[in-house]
């Protein structure tokens, strides 16, 4: 034989015999696993459920009597057939992340425009002392970058203005460990710098509204902003864990999902819902998947949670006559029939810290980095959020005592609603809810009794009663209305909705405006067999998860995604 030939032959059969080898580990290795939510409502808890299946639990997850698994599909056969076992499905997503459109606004001190402070009243409240201290906040997200190792950032997250260390702790709970490369995406940074950097840099006023409180930073997302339900229900868990350990009084969610089922039935929207029964205030965003109606996102779907739309000022801080809603900024109602958002706070370009070398969402858009590199512009209902979550911190530090349902009270009985010259509103009540947040406002306020009126959370958390609200959608025009407490329609202006977006038309923001008395779409409905509010018909994709007990391959959830700068 011809050596060439020889070689050829052995190499060949090298081949085969790797090929064979490889066959061999892959059978050995059996069914491929996935990654599911197990949950219990009673009976076999849901660690032995899985277990008695054959499946791997690979977190504990008691904030929803539940446990994250990695289950083959004759696994997850075997589970569906137990009694009072529900699973969901949990498959990655990657952050949607799009190029900017070319902004209205001029570049140079245009984009480092720092007006959130000033319009919500902090600036007025830092005066009097009022600061976030003895307040922690929990921020759920992709981490928070340390500081002290970036020459950029200096320490302009992590150390309140006395110099003194304000994370209490930067832990990731799906590692089961202290952050090692804490944020390589920087939507968390820049979430935690909205609400707590004392850095003064831009116009002497401190970046972050309660720039005293303490953070927790607790990651769910990884480097290029993708989550799953799993990695976000364990985040909350491990934030309901810690709770007393750490003094946490705030949580702040700056991401969203599409839901896919009742919000009774949302593995994160039970989570939130414990958390506040627990007396932390969960601040979630609305979403950035507007302007058109039903598009509220999980977990801001959640009735009781304070749930945050984005404004701006249009470039203009010096003209409050064209602020208005942003038009990302997602629209309720929820499929509930919930009014959502509850406010709305500065969300369009907002300042705030990031590393411009090292966090892939500054790296993708360089444009809008500042000349230090530190500080970077962002607009979204996260930012939104942030802002709001800053302003809660300074009502609990003016009045510890407050619980959940009261400050959400306060926070929208001192808002202002957005209306046009002629006194008519802006915007409905599905866009804009209260309004624009007035921390000065809110802190003093004295309201009582005005939110989560006629829902009871510990039945809807332990699934023996559930809500629906008050609006409905007229099954011949498509416009969405509110229901008083009579059932009968609402007729007053901002309550009537045929689904449609107005902007740049000059508005003011009119404190005290119809239906800042009562908040009467607080109330809930108790959800029956016969209660459906959108005319006979509830889901507009058929879809629900107690009917079928398996969330589809797109029940994900993932930090907001990028938007044009408003």
């Amino acid at each position: 034989m011809h050596m060439a030939t020889k070689r050829h032959l052995v190499k060949f059969s090298g081949i085969l015999a790797a090929v064979s080898s490889l066959c061999a580990a892959t059978a050995m290795a059996g069914p491929v696993a996935a990654s599911y939510i197990v949950e219990s409502h009673g009976g076999i808890a849901a660690a032995s459920a899985v277990r008695k299946a054959g499946g791997r639990v690979t977190h504990d997850l008691p904030i929803i009597n539940g446990v994250s698994a990695d289950l083959t599909s004759a696994q997850v056969a075997r589970l569906r057939k137990m009694p009072q076992i529900d699973l969901f499905a949990d498959s990655p997503v990657h952050g949607q992340s799009t190029t900017p459109t070319a902004s209205t606004a001029a570049a140079g001190s245009n984009v480092i425009e720092h007006y959130a402070n000033k319009m919500v009243g902090a600036d007025k409240l830092a005066a009097q002392g009022f600061s976030g201290l003895g307040v922690t906040v929990a921020v759920l997200d992709s981490g928070l970058w340390d500081s002290t190792g970036s020459a950029a950032l200096g320490n302009k997250v992590i150390t309140d203005s006395n110099g003194v260390n304000k994370v209490l702790a930067a832990y990731d709970p799906s590692a089961g460990q202290t952050m090692s490369m804490p944020d390589g995406y920087g939507h968390g940074t820049h979430v935690a710098s909205v609400i707590g950097s004392p850095d003064t840099e831009i116009d002497g006023t401190s970046l972050g509204i309660a720039p005293m409180a303490r953070l927790v930073a607790v990651r769910a997302f990884k480097p290029d902003g993708s989550g799953t339900y799993s990695s976000v229900v364990n985040a909350l868990n491990w934030i309901y864990s810690h709770q007393f350990q750490y003094n946490i009084r705030v949580a702040n969610l700056s991401f969203g999902a599409k839901p896919q089922s009742f919000y009774w039935n949302d593995p994160i929207d039970q989570a939130v819902m414990t958390m506040w029964r627990a007396g932390i205030v969960v601040v979630a965003s609305a979403g950035n998947f507007g302007p058109t109606a039903q598009t509220i996102a999980v977990p801001g779907n959640t009735p009781y949670v304070i749930t945050v739309g984005a404004m701006t000022d249009n470039w203009t801080p010096a003209n409050t006559a064209d602020d208005g809603v942003a038009s990302f900024s997602s629209a309720g109602p929820t499929y509930e029939g919930f009014v959502k958002p509850d406010v709305v706070a500065p969300g369009g370009h907002i300042v705030g810290v990031m590393d411009a070398s090292a966090m892939s969402l500054a790296t993708g858009h360089p444009q809008y980095a500042t000349a230090s590199s530190a500080l970077f512009v962002m607009s979204g209902t996260s930012q939104a959020a942030a802002v709001t979550t800053g302003v809660v911190a300074l009502m609990l530090q003016a009045n510890p005592l407050l619980t959940p349902d009261q400050v959400k009270c306060r926070l929208m009985a001192s808002a202002s609603s957005a209306v046009k010259s002629t006194g008519k509103a802006a915007y409905s009540i599905f866009q804009q809810g209260a309004g624009l947040i007035n921390g000065y406002n809110a802190v003093y306020s004295q309201a009582a009794n005005c939110a989560n009126q006629g829902l009871n959370i510990s039945n809807d958390i332990n699934m023996t009663a559930h809500y629906g609200g008050p609006a409905h959608q007229d099954k011949t025009t498509g416009a969405f209305y509110v229901l008083d407490n009579t059932g009968n329609r609402v007729g007053a202006d901002g309550y009537l909705w045929n689904n449609t977006f107005a902007k740049n038309q000059g508005y003011l923001w009119n404190n005290g405006y119809l239906w800042n008395n009562g908040y009467l779409w607080n109330n809930g409905y108790l959800w029956n067999n016969g209660y459906l509010w959108n005319n006979g018909y509830l889901w507009n994709n058929g879809y629900l998860w107690n009917q079928s007990t398996t969330a589809p391959a797109t029940a994900t959830s993932m930090t907001e995604s990028w938007n044009t700068q408003e």
